[in-house]
C-alpha cells in the first residue's frame, strides 16, 4: 500500500478543508436566499390583503346609499317553514358577481332562516341579522352560484327582495338541500299572493 507523503497529506487536509468550508458557505447563501424569498412572499401576501380589503371598502362606500336593513316585527306570526344553513352573499339582482357588502350584507355565514306571513327572517351568528318584508320580497329560485361561490346546479336558493329601491339576490344553502325547492314553492306563492292584492287595490 502506498503512503502519502508529508507535502501530499498536508495539499489532500488543504483540499478537503476548502470543500468544507465552500460547503458551509453554500449553505449559508442557500439560507439567505430563502430568508429573502420568504421575506418577499410576505410582503406579497399582505399587499394583495391590503388591496382585497380597500376594494371591500370601496364598494362599501358605493353602496352607501343602500339604506340600513329593517329588523324583525315583535311578533311576526307563526313560522310557515325553517331552515338552517349558509348565507352565501348578496349581489345585484341579475349580477352574480356584483357583491353587495353595506351593512354587512357581503359577509357570509351561518345563518337561520324563518318564513312567516310577515316576511323572511335571516339570523346570522357573527353577522349582522336582517328581515325581508313580505311586500319586499319578489322570487325565488334554484340556482348554482353567487357572489363568487359556485356549488352544484340547483344547490343555492337564491331569494330576491327589494330594499331601498334595489333588486337583491341573497343567496343561501339549507344543511338539507332537499328543502330548497319547497321553499321556492312557498316563497313564490307568497309572492304571487302579495302582487294579486297589490293589483286589486
Amino acid at each position: 500500500m502506498t503512503s502519502l507523503t508529508p507535502t501530499a497529506a498536508r495539499t489532500a487536509t488543504d483540499l478537503v478543508s476548502r470543500l468544507a468550508a465552500e460547503q458551509e458557505s453554500a449553505e449559508v447563501t442557500d439560507w439567505a436566499a430563502r430568508i429573502g424569498w420568504l421575506v418577499g412572499l410576505t410582503l406579497f401576501v399582505a399587499l394583495v390583503y391590503w388591496l382585497m380589503r380597500e376594494g371591500w371598502k370601496w364598494r362599501g362606500t358605493l353602496q352607501g346609499d343602500l339604506p340600513g336593513l329593517p329588523t324583525a316585527p315583535a311578533e311576526p306570526g307563526a313560522a310557515r317553514l325553517s331552515m338552517t344553513g349558509r348565507y352565501h352573499g348578496s349581489t345585484t339582482a341579475g349580477h352574480w358577481l356584483d357583491r353587495i357588502v353595506a351593512h354587512g350584507l357581503g359577509t357570509r355565514s351561518r345563518a337561520e332562516l324563518t318564513l312567516t306571513d310577515a316576511g323572511l327572517d335571516v339570523v346570522r351568528p357573527g353577522a349582522a341579522d336582517f328581515f325581508v318584508p313580505r311586500a319586499q320580497l319578489r322570487e325565488a329560485r334554484l340556482d348554482k352560484g353567487i357572489a363568487g361561490k359556485v356549488l352544484t346546479e340547483g344547490g343555492l336558493l337564491v331569494v330576491t327582495w327589494e330594499h331601498g329601491g334595489k333588486l337583491l339576490d341573497s343567496g343561501f344553502r339549507s344543511d338539507r338541500a332537499a328543502e330548497h325547492r319547497e321553499w321556492v314553492a312557498t316563497l313564490n306563492r307568497m309572492t304571487d299572493q302579495s302582487n294579486d292584492t297589490e293589483g286589486a287595490r
